[in-house]
């Protein structure tokens, strides 16, 4: 134990009606966690979760007596019941030991044994609970590997991983939030995840695709993608067997500060559009992540910035003569991508021109068919393109007399 001046600004959500009731009933509740974790580090936590020796059903009843709105009844199972107060949910869940695991769901058992429950969860820095009064009970030394920024399996790293496969990606993408340089691993760990790195096959891709994303907007991801080629995960969770991992480690350094989106970082391990189906196959990933692959797969190299005085027109003339949705967002992201920080800033404040000419106008000038109409249009479109879209109606339509 360790008592801890903790930053309380962040737990005044902890001051409610209901810590109250556990006390009165002479349950314990703790705060655990990643909220803890967060705490401990100077970070606001973006959900509070808490532990407690209740059980689901003295939780319930303890709620319903006291006029509590409870919500959500699927993980009461788990042991675990939200409590809906002051417009927020909190997420209570009774300790538990894992009676039978199969690498991907758990059947728990509820115990009162705070040590059993910390022995059960993946990490050293997310294995701790902080009590109300601001004591840390700390089982495994989550707070020295905090300090120190070292990402541990709590235990044996071989067992944690059995118990639930996904904790190999779990390691990664911590690593990535806390380690402060690529390549500080215990070797143990990395044999244990090689030699388990297999039993991700059975995970599901939706579970997967969570992880991933959250490690390729991490610290390090260079080095981790590196590690998964190199311990033997890369093809039990969708991606390319002969990934570009030097095109992945180039864009990986243009794109530091740019805010990418995952889409963007992975797509540069990718060779061609098959990539980008059987990523899909995989991991079930949503159509608008499918389509930004595709297009940064297929543009990455002929659309790029001009020579001379208007680097940027190739960009403004491709989405200009688009049909297809989302283009300007694709288009920001493939010059993330190719790391033009500057086109990138332009391209963001360039407000997309509206056409001046219509049919109606058209049509005032004496041309009636439907074909000429539309072939008019379009040579005045490629006229104002070739103005830099500058050409006012006025222009353009003394422009279709010459015409």
């Amino acid at each position: 134990r360790l008592r801890l001046t903790v930053p309380w600004v962040y737990c005044c959500l902890v001051f409610l009606p209901f810590p109250e009731l556990f006390e009165k009933k002479n349950y314990e509740l703790r705060i655990a966690g990643g909220a803890v974790r967060d705490l401990l580090s100077g970070v606001t936590p973006q959900d509070i979760d808490f532990a407690t020796t209740a059980t689901p059903a003295e939780m319930k009843e303890m709620f319903t007596a006291a006029g509590v709105r409870l919500i959500n009844n699927k993980g009461e199972k788990h042991g675990t019941i939200t409590a809906r107060l002051h417009e927020q949910n909190f997420e209570i869940t009774t300790l538990r030991i894992d009676v039978v695991t199969d690498g991907r769901h758990a059947e728990v058992e509820f115990t009162t044994d705070w040590h059993k429950d910390a022995e059960r969860r993946d990490l050293t820095v997310n294995s701790m609970f902080l009590g109300l009064d601001g004591t840390l009970y700390d089982f495994f030394n989550g707070y020295e590997d905090l300090k120190n920024k070292k990402i541990r399996f709590v235990g044996k790293a071989a067992e944690r991983i059995q118990e639930d496969y996904l904790r190999i990606l779990r390691y990664f993408r911590f690593y990535g939030r806390i380690a402060e340089k690529p390549g500080d691993h215990e070797p143990n760990t990395l044999q244990a995840i090689k030699e388990n790195a297999k039993g991700l096959a059975g995970i599901s891709g939706e579970r997967i695709w969570v992880e991933l994303k959250k490690i390729l907007l991490g610290n390090h991801v260079n080095h981790l993608v590196q590690l998964m080629y190199e311990l033997d995960i890369a093809q039990y969770i969708g991606l390319p067997l002969d990934g570009s991992l030097e095109e992945f480690a180039r864009v990986t350094k243009n794109i530091q500060n740019l805010s990418p989106k995952p889409m963007t970082v992975l797509t540069s391990l990718f060779k061609g559009k098959d990539d980008v189906t059987n990523l899909d196959l995989r991991l079930k990933i949503s159509k608008e992540e499918k389509n930004l692959g595709l297009f940064l797969v297929k543009h990455r190299q002929e659309l790029t910035k001009a020579p001379g005085p208007e680097p940027l027109r190739p960009y403004q003339d491709f989405l200009m003569d688009s049909r297809e949705a989302n283009t300007n967002s694709k288009i920001l992201e493939l010059l993330k991508y190719q790391g033009e920080e500057e086109l990138l800033k332009e391209m963001q404040e360039w407000t997309v021109p509206s056409f001046p000419v219509s049919g109606h106008d058209l049509r005032k000038m004496g041309v009636s068919s439907g074909k000429e109409i539309g072939t008019a249009l379009q040579q005045l479109r490629d006229e104002w393109k070739k103005s830099g879209y500058h050409m006012d109606k006025e222009e353009l339509l003394s422009c279709l007399k010459k015409l």
